[in-house]
């Protein structure tokens, strides 16, 4: 490995821990760093989903307190994003690299426009589950449950983009309060990694090297970017997270 792609990855490292802590999407910077590394679309995918493992890590313990007081009330998201995560991991693992490559633009599209919608998610979901106060109804919460649970499943197949629909996913069970939602999408998407990661390493996808040099950029970002997110209002993080899922749509079409 020479000289400019390590620069180029951990470039790509940091840029992903700073865009994922505040927003999601990062994954689109290692993934594309790594394919122009030179690594298969599917091993790329695999590298990147270790490597910035150790950042959401970083950034989940950032929120630790908010984590620490919603415990028992993330405890359900934690148990359906386990298990959303090893199913769309093991897909990923029997999908071939040419199917994979053809799927990314459609699926970064998928999430952003779903993110870009979420208020009005939102809005349907309380008038089905009819929620009055501060929490979600029986009805809501179901519903919450069973689109992380698809949204995990995004997830462990393909990490690009995948906070962006968490956040959509979360804001149905935590209302409007984004950090909470935040915080939340921070331990899902850890669990998810978590086990996708252990699938990954088994199956023989990952290339250490690039995974070391990514993972170590990305943990400096992660923790920097929670810290940088905490100040800025919710509204400006939403238009952020809405110009992130357009930029990787349009540049995955383009290439």
């Amino acid at each position: 490995m020479d000289l400019s792609t390590a620069a180029l990855l951990a470039a790509s490292g940091l840029a992903a821990g700073l865009v994922n802590a505040i927003a999601g999407g990062g994954t689109f910077f290692t993934f594309s760093a790594l394919v122009a590394a030179g690594l298969p679309p599917v091993v790329a995918n695999a590298t990147s989903a270790v490597a910035v493992t150790p950042a959401n890590l970083s950034s989940a313990w950032a929120y630790r307190r908010e984590l620490a007081a919603n415990v028992k009330r993330f405890a359900a998201l934690g148990i359906v994003s386990l298990i959303g995560g090893v199913i769309g991991a093991y897909i990923l693992t029997v999908t071939n690299n040419d199917a994979f490559r053809k799927l990314v633009p459609w699926l970064l599209l998928f999430a952003t426009l779903l993110f870009a919608a979420s208020p009005k998610i939102v809005a349907l979901a309380r008038a089905i589950g009819k929620q009055e106060g501060p929490h979600p109804s029986n009805k809501a919460w179901a519903a919450g449950l069973a689109f992380q649970t698809c949204v995990a499943i995004y997830g462990g197949f393909f990490g690009a983009g995948m906070g962006i629909v968490m956040l959509a996913a979360l804001a149905i069970t935590e209302g409007d309060d984004f950090h909470l939602i935040n915080s939340a999408k921070h331990l899902c998407s850890t669990l998810i990694q978590l086990v996708a990661v252990i699938l990954f390493i088994a199956a023989g996808l990952v290339s250490w090297p690039e995974t070391v040099i990514v993972g170590a950029a990305s943990v400096i970002g992660g923790y920097l970017g929670v810290v940088f997110g905490r100040r800025l209002p919710a509204s400006v993080i939403r238009w952020l997270v809405i110009a992130v899922g357009a930029a990787l749509t349009l540049y995955f079409f383009i290439r």
